[in-house]
């Protein structure tokens, strides 16, 4: 697992880097897959995924950013 600090300089909770973790493994598998051979059922599940990956690491963005004291 990657231990990038976070913008705020507060450390990440342990759900939130499960979640950073979770997106960068979908990232990385998908990478992997090639696409042009899979069924497009599963061309939907891979895009459904990773929307979910996505819309969960911009709520981390934001909870991460609410913490940050105004300058």
């Amino acid at each position: 697992m990657h231990e990038d600090p976070s913008p705020s300089g507060v450390p990440l909770t342990d759900l939130q880097k499960a979640k950073v973790d979770y997106a960068r493994r979908d990232l990385e598998t998908f990478r992997a897959e090639d696409l042009a051979q899979l069924e497009p059922a599963s061309l939907i599940i891979i895009i459904e995924r990773l929307r979910t990956r996505l819309y969960e690491i911009l709520e981390l963005v934001d909870e991460v950013f609410d913490t940050i004291p105004p300058k």
